[in-house]
């Protein structure tokens, strides 16, 4: 081939390339323009009424959780009771050597008897000085130091019946008796230990859990939401009309019995912006103790509320999204704003309202922009 047909054959190719070029983009055009417009199911937003479930980690504790302490020193006599076993109120636990207490107790006896009988001798010298004083024969003063002595010694009987009541006090401290009925905890110290009030540790723990305090806290928007749309004027009424909550235990089972929330903190905690609470649940077969540990699930009625379906969003960069229905049935895509879930739905509160229009399915299938076409409904 000679050099001057070489620039011809290359402006043909060039011609030809830019030629077929052309026809592929009309034709690929003209390939989009005849795709079909997908059709999706739509929803348009309404409000309704929704059952929302929240769970909160608790720390369980018996009704009564009483320390029991000893309130006179001596040594540990006997020991009544065998840990874990139940016990009823004003059972005998313990017993400390009382014959200390009961030799004082002997001795206070005596002296109050010795101080009746010094009461007894100044009556009587009244007696004997006031006819003494009318007549003139002993002085008026004389009367007045035999009335004093007479007082004086009134008074000493009373200081000793004191001391006596004193004495049977601790006496009677030497045996002691369950307060409250409940389990007995751990006995540390068993029969010959030396015991006292200042002890750290207590004799035992009685823990009566026939109810079961289940503590908790709440944030504040949690609160806020918890609180609103409550029937009653106060929040002891409030409490009284709300729905009975479940306690799910440490291993996930539920408890088998209802419990109700019956006490809300005065105030918040300001290092951590949360409430404490407390239900309380009957425990009729002792299953819950003090110290476990669980989740109380609180379910609330909330009326008036936008529902969207949760395989209507889609997430990104932790925010939440759905295809909103514009004009000319074109979808944009929406971020929203959740208060929490209701079965297999989220509870919206900003981003979407009531008449606004979301495609719910094939979202995978379409960008913003595009247009859709409602699918009939069935």
């Amino acid at each position: 081939m000679s050099n001057n047909r070489m620039p011809v054959l290359l402006a043909s190719l060039s011609i030809w390339t830019i030629l077929n070029a052309c026809q592929s983009g009309k034709a690929n055009e003209g390939a989009a323009q005849s795709m079909p417009v997908p059709e999706l199911p739509v929803l348009t937003l309404d409000t309704t009424t929704a059952l929302t479930v929240r769970e909160y980690a608790a720390n369980l504790e018996g009704k009564e959780n009483v320390d029991v302490r000893t309130q006179v020193e001596g040594y540990l006599e006997k020991v009544f009771v065998e840990e874990g076993s139940f016990v009823t109120a004003g059972q005998p636990l313990f017993k400390i050597n009382d014959r200390p207490y009961q030799a004082q107790l002997e001795r206070d006896m005596a002296s109050l008897r010795a101080m009746q009988s010094a009461e007894a001798n100044a009556a009587l010298e009244v007696e004997k000085m006031k006819p003494l004083a009318e007549n003139k024969v002993v002085s008026d003063i004389q009367l007045k130091t035999a009335q004093t002595n007479l007082q004086t010694a009134r008074a000493n009987v009373e200081q000793a019946r004191a001391a006596i009541a004193a004495a049977q006090v601790n006496v009677n401290f030497t045996l002691i008796k369950a307060p409250v009925s409940g389990y007995i905890g751990r006995i540390p110290k068993r029969a010959g230990n030396l015991v006292n009030s200042s002890d750290a540790a207590p004799l035992t723990t009685l823990s009566d859990i026939s109810k079961i305090y289940a503590y908790f806290s709440m944030s504040e928007n949690d609160f806020i939401r918890f609180s609103k749309g409550a029937t009653g004027s106060t929040l002891q009424q409030q409490l009284k009309h709300m729905r009975p909550v479940s306690l799910v235990l440490s291993n996930g089972d539920d408890f088998s019995e209802k419990g109700r929330i019956e006490m809300v903190d005065g105030q918040f905690n300001k290092t951590t912006a949360a409430i404490s609470l407390r239900a309380t649940f009957p425990n009729p077969a002792a299953v819950l103790r003090s110290g476990n540990t669980g989740k109380v699930r609180i379910e609330q009625v909330n009326n008036g509320v936008v529902l969207v379906p949760q395989s209507a969003t889609m997430e990104m960069q932790d925010k939440l999204f759905v295809y909103q229905l514009a004009d000319s049935n074109k979808v944009k895509r929406q971020s929203i704003v959740i208060a929490g879930k209701s079965a297999d739905n989220f509870i919206v509160v900003d981003g979407i309202k009531t008449g606004d229009k979301i495609v719910t399915a094939g979202l995978e299938t379409i960008t913003e922009g595009a247009v859709v076409k409602p699918a009939a409904k069935k």
